[in-house]
């Protein structure tokens, strides 16, 4: 389940993290199925491609996040410790500020959203709609902010990891010494455990078969159990190497693989390497 952040004594344990990530993989997957029924509909990631009536110079994607982020700062979701909004100049909220234990270290001043937007709008759309223009541009941009906001969290939620990791006292003298070193790279490998990083992946591509399935013409058998159009690629025989029959799902879940192992994992240990060159800061 998701972490009460207001409630926290001191950073989550890895083993606690784990709830909370891996709700986010299936919050990332539908999020991105949602997206799928759509088009392309590049206009909406056009710079100047539509005209305002308030004068705001940009694509349509982008003044519609800054709209629904002013509404969201309004209401305090940009001070909790594991939000980062994608624009800047927000709002005060309009109430009271709510009093979230120092967890982390300067948590605001590491924001990565900047290259998560570039790597959603030219790899993950393209990769997840089919060509064409159906003209639904609010309900695409709408399931775009959503992919967006869910992967935004996954990867900022690297800084309580790399808290998480600092304050294993197996590792945390390593990590003192490391980080007063600022050596950058022996942080990574250090941070880095790959055979968690297999099994993440190989889980996200059963769920994205699973959850990508179409159900519409599933039927029941004799016993009562649920028949699909196809059998799924997980126990499907291998020749020569490869699948026998690729099985159609409503989104690719190679590109969901990839999504994570190209972009949401190295941007998230980035994420973890800043936060800790910065950990000892106010020593």
């Amino acid at each position: 389940m998701s972490r009460n952040l207001l409630i926290l004594a001191a950073a989550p344990t890895l083993g606690e993290l784990r709830d909370t990530l891996v709700r986010l993989e299936d919050t990332i997957i539908f999020a991105l199925i949602e997206r799928s029924q759509f088009k392309h509909n590049n206009s909406i990631y056009e710079e100047n491609k539509m005209s305002f009536k308030d004068g705001y110079k940009g694509s349509f994607l982008t003044w519609f996040l800054k709209e629904v982020e002013h509404v969201h700062a309004k209401v305090r979701r940009y001070q909790s410790p594991d939000e980062y909004p994608f624009t800047g100049n927000l709002p005060e909220p309009v109430l009271p500020p709510l009093d979230y234990p120092p967890v982390l270290v300067d948590p605001q001043s590491i924001n990565v959203n900047e290259e998560i937007f570039d790597m959603y709008v030219n790899t993950v759309v393209p990769g997840i709609t089919q060509l064409g223009d159906d003209t639904n541009y609010g309900s695409s941009a709408t399931r775009d902010i959503e992919c967006l906001q869910a992967l935004s969290r996954r990867i900022h939620y690297g800084k309580f990891v790399a808290e998480s990791k600092f304050q294993d006292p197996e590792s945390h003298d390593e990590y003192v010494r490391l980080i007063r070193e600022q050596n950058r790279d022996r942080l990574m490998e250090l941070l880095t455990n790959s055979k968690v990083e297999e099994l993440l992946l190989k889980r996200l591509k059963a769920k994205a078969i699973i959850y990508g399935q179409d159900l519409s013409s599933a039927s029941l058998d004799a016993n009562g159990n649920v028949k699909t159009p196809y059998e799924s690629p997980l126990s499907s025989p291998v020749i020569g190497g490869k699948v026998e029959e690729r099985a159609k799902t409503r989104v690719d879940y190679d590109l969901v693989v990839s999504l994570y192992r190209d972009y949401v994992i190295p941007l998230t240990k980035e994420v973890e390497v800043e936060y800790l060159l910065h950990r000892l800061d106010s020593d």
